[in-house]
C-alpha cells in the first residue's frame, strides 16, 4: 500500500513538474515568435529608410548643380521668374 501511495505521488509529481514546464516553454515560444516578428517588421522598415536615404542623398547631389536646382525649385515649389508667366496644368 505504501509503494503504490509514494508511486503515485512520484507519478502525480512528474506530470504537475512535466505541465509546469510546458506552460512557461509555451509561454517562451510566443514571445520568441512575437520577437522575431517585430524583428521582421524593422528590418522591413530598416530597408525602406535605406531606399529613403539613398534618394535623399541623390537629390542632395544633383541640387549641387545650378540647373538641375532651378528646374527642381520650379517643379516642386512651382517658382517663375519675375518676367515670366506660369501655367499649372493637372
Amino acid at each position: 500500500m505504501k509503494v503504490k501511495v509514494a508511486r503515485g505521488l512520484w507519478i502525480g509529481s512528474t506530470v504537475v513538474i512535466f505541465i509546469f514546464t510546458a506552460y512557461i516553454v509555451a509561454g517562451n515560444l510566443k514571445s520568441i515568435i512575437r520577437t522575431r516578428r517585430r524583428i521582421a517588421a524593422l528590418e522591413h522598415e530598416k530597408a525602406e529608410y535605406q531606399k529613403s536615404i539613398t534618394a535623399d542623398s541623390t537629390l542632395i547631389e544633383r541640387l549641387q548643380y545650378k540647373d538641375y536646382l532651378e528646374r527642381f525649385a520650379r517643379e516642386r515649389f512651382n517658382m517663375q521668374r519675375p518676367d515670366e508667366d506660369v501655367y499649372i496644368i493637372k
